[in-house]
Order: structure tokens, then sequence, then C-alpha cells
């Protein structure tokens, strides 16, 4: 059964500006950055696309909130990568994924 949890969702989508060679030497720093927002509960999600031009986080919460934690991402502090906010209201979820919206 499809839950209807109406529930305010955003998702950053980074893009890579440099090569992958300057966005690799921050990526210890950016898998902290991104373990540290799972264990605040605050993102849900993260995976690199695919082929790997960026990357895509799922967050919990309104764009302008979402868009003050991306900020602080190492790669994008470090200018290495630029981020978009998508924002959107989750309207449908299995029962499975909405308890955990």
């Amino acid at each position: 059964m499809a839950a209807r949890p109406m529930k305010p969702m955003s998702l950053a989508l980074l893009t890579y500006v440099k090569p992958l060679d300057e966005v690799d030497v921050h990526r210890d720093a950016h898998v902290a950055w991104i373990k540290d927002a799972m264990d605040q509960g605050i993102m849900l999600l993260a995976g690199r696309r695919t082929p790997p031009t960026g990357g895509v986080l799922l967050f919990r919460g309104e764009a302008d909130a979402v868009a003050a934690v991306a900020a602080t991402d190492p790669f994008v502090v470090n200018g290495v990568a630029t981020v978009e906010i998508v924002a959107f209201t989750a309207t449908l979820a299995m029962d499975a994924v909405a308890d955990l919206l």
C-alpha cells in the first residue's frame, strides 16, 4: 500500500566543475560530511551520478534549510562542485519508505 507522507523533501544535485583528481582530494571530507548529515537525520541517501559528473543527495526539509546545509559540503566549499536544490513534497511512498520521511 502507498502511504501519503506529505513531507517537504529536497534533492541536492552536485555537479563537478573540476577534474576528478581535484574532486578526489576532498572526497574523505565530503564522505565524513555526508555521514554527519545522516547521523543528524537530515540526509537520507547519497550517491555518485553515473557517469561520475557529480552526486545526488536526498534530504528531509525545505529548500532553504537544505541549501544552507549543502553550502557546507566540502566539495562546494572547496570549489570543486556546484549544487542545485530541487524542492518537492513527498506525496506518495512505499510504507517502508514513508516511515523514514
